[in-house]
């Protein structure tokens, strides 16, 4: 797996300051995002910090975490930004809290549909699939991108060496 470069780290003067993957949010997820073939994975720790039951990882963050690999999924694999349009989560086992447990929540493009992609996603625990999705992303043309998003490409970190 390749590391993906965080491209916003430079806008937090600008008000960057995502839950999900801004490293100096103080509540947030702190994610990190690599490319793995045609999949954009994280792997995070569900500290009990994030628990809606006595150690169980809450079906919110699990929605969050998907839909932010989506997002990045989107950035990294289409080059463009995007917005959610659509999240249908299905959880199918529960997810354990605690600093020594790991979760990989991957994600990987099912269809494009003109400026619409069709994003599958899972959150393994181990080898257990706890938890999958399909989400909808719209995406928006390079110049708005650019312009409203302040999206200038996602590259790898070994592409920025």
């Amino acid at each position: 797996m390749d590391k993906i470069k965080n491209q916003y780290l430079s806008l937090k003067d600008k008000g960057y300051n995502c839950f999900a993957c801004a490293p100096w949010n103080p509540c947030g997820l702190k994610m990190e995002f690599y490319e793995d073939g045609d999949e954009v994975v994280s792997v995070w720790t569900p500290s009990d910090n994030y628990q809606g039951w006595f150690h169980t990882l809450h079906g919110g963050i699990q929605a969050t975490l998907l839909d932010e690999v989506c997002g990045w999924f989107v950035n990294r694999k289409l080059q463009v930004a995007g917005m959610t349009t659509n999240l249908n989560v299905r959880y199918r086992k529960s997810i354990p809290t605690g600093e020594d447990e790991k979760i990989e929540i991957r994600v990987r493009l099912k269809e494009m549909r003109r400026n619409l992609a069709v994003l599958e996603g899972r959150i393994l625990h181990g080898t257990q699939l706890c938890t999958t999705a399909e989400i909808t992303f719209f995406t928006f043309d390079r110049k708005t991108s650019s312009e409203q998003f302040h999206f200038d490409g996602c590259r790898l970190e070994k592409e920025c060496e």
